[in-house]
């Protein structure tokens, strides 16, 4: 393929009025969610499309003064001068010009993450075929393209709030309801107390980086009697315990037998392995959106192949970010299982007793043309060539950029 333009546009879904959320020693502030759409055009006219930027729990653009109106700079720059012009015969020759560029660690993987995700949506467009199926050949598997779902939502409330929207999400089908705790080690505890007596079918995961992000964190103690209590209570998994980069911290809360998941921080797809390699997590959490695309999460995938690892996508972010990841998963060897991120008037939830979405973010949803096939707690994948999906380009006039953190940590000793 023929590379004539790259370009970055940066948007904002703004979360008015200011949702504050208290949570152990202070405050959240939620102001906007933030997305990158790269767009590649190749000089036949076709075009492939990505969401980009930080995308992890680590949220690099709050902790690290990084935004996503920074990446767009990025890609229109540093990533459209290495490949603009080059013909791409390998998805993997735009990993090593961009590899070329010189660009920080962090922001070259997620160049890498965005313009392999659109080369592929090109590819598939170029042959006809969906991504799942160019992804299958690599593999040597039998895509599946119906899959379960996991649904993300819940965030520093009071328990009793936890459980209706657990039980709203399991009237919908859902393999499980994540949520993420921090409202303090009592109230975790009665959290998952409440929710292990009001629900029968769906599983119950606890997404708990809030414990590190915390002012003045749990302890290690306190961590650790959390983690094996939520076990004792049946709970699927427990995300990212401690932060990303304490391995050994895994390996030490792994010893309680409580099943732990990880891998969405990790800065790298070589990381993601190092994290599997230490046996400590039974949920290895890579994204196309942050691990180099397709390609940087294979190394991850076949390494869960065959071992008492499952592999299954990080995913928070918009609906074109659910088709990428999802195209993996119908793919991929031994993966089956995918998260769905749940945010406030959800179209594609409106049978659900109540709204058990997170927050707004309305660009989710807008930024392709039509919804995704759900029913009963299953997507069904498209195979329409490519990813699938149209994005809607209204969305670059409807959803200015807006400058500043999308998310705020305040602390009650500040």
């Amino acid at each position: 393929m023929d590379i004539a333009t790259i370009n970055g546009y940066p948007l904002s879904s703004p979360i008015d009025p200011v949702q504050k959320r208290p949570f152990f020693g202070g405050e959240r502030h939620l102001r906007k969610r933030d997305v990158v759409l790269v767009v590649v055009e190749t000089r036949d006219g076709r075009q492939g499309v990505a969401t980009a930027g930080a995308s992890s729990s680590a949220m690099r653009e709050y902790f690290e003064g990084d935004s996503q109106g920074t990446f767009a700079d990025i890609v229109e720059d540093s990533v459209a001068d290495a490949l603009e012009g080059e013909t791409i015969d390998e998805i993997t020759d735009a990993h090593d010009l961009l590899a070329a560029t010189n660009l920080p660690a962090h922001l070259e993987t997620e160049a890498i993450s965005a313009i392999d995700v659109a080369l592929y949506d090109i590819r598939g467009k170029e042959l006809g075929a969906p991504i799942y199926e160019l992804l299958a050949a690599e593999y040597e598997s039998e895509p599946t393209t119906e899959m379960p779902l996991y649904a993300s939502a819940g965030m520093y409330m009071e328990p009793e709030g936890y459980v209706e929207q657990a039980r709203a999400l399991e009237e919908l089908g859902f393999f499980g309801y994540k949520y993420r705790p921090g409202i303090g080690p009592d109230g975790d505890r009665r959290t998952v107390d409440l929710l292990a007596e009001a629900v029968d079918e769906i599983e119950l995961m606890l997404d708990v980086h809030t414990w590190w992000k915390l002012g003045e964190s749990y302890g290690r103690e306190t961590v650790r009697e959390l983690v094996e209590h939520a076990a004792d209570r049946g709970a699927y998994w427990i995300e990212e315990p401690v932060e990303p980069a304490d391995h050994a911290g895994y390996v030490e809360l792994a010893e309680t037998g409580a099943p732990l998941a990880g891998g969405e921080s990790e800065e790298s797809p070589a990381g993601l392995v190092k994290l599997g390699e230490t046996g400590a997590v039974e949920f290895l959490q890579g994204d196309v959106r942050h691990h180099e695309g397709f390609t940087g999460c294979r190394d991850a995938v076949e390494y869960c192949d065959g071992r008492d690892v499952e592999f299954v996508p990080h995913n928070f972010g918009t609906w074109l970010g659910l088709q990428a990841n999802a195209h993996l998963v119908a793919a991929a060897p031994d993966v089956t299982l995918l998260e769905y991120p749940v945010f406030e008037d959800d179209p594609a939830l409106a049978e659900a007793t109540i709204d058990p979405g997170m927050y707004p973010f309305d660009l989710a949803f807008d930024i392709i043309e039509g919804q995704p096939d759900i029913e009963d707690g299953y997507l069904s994948v498209s195979d329409a060539p490519g990813l699938g999906v149209e994005v809607d380009l209204d969305v670059l006039e409807e959803y200015p950029f807006v400058d500043g953190a999308w998310t705020e940590f305040h602390y009650d000793d500040e």
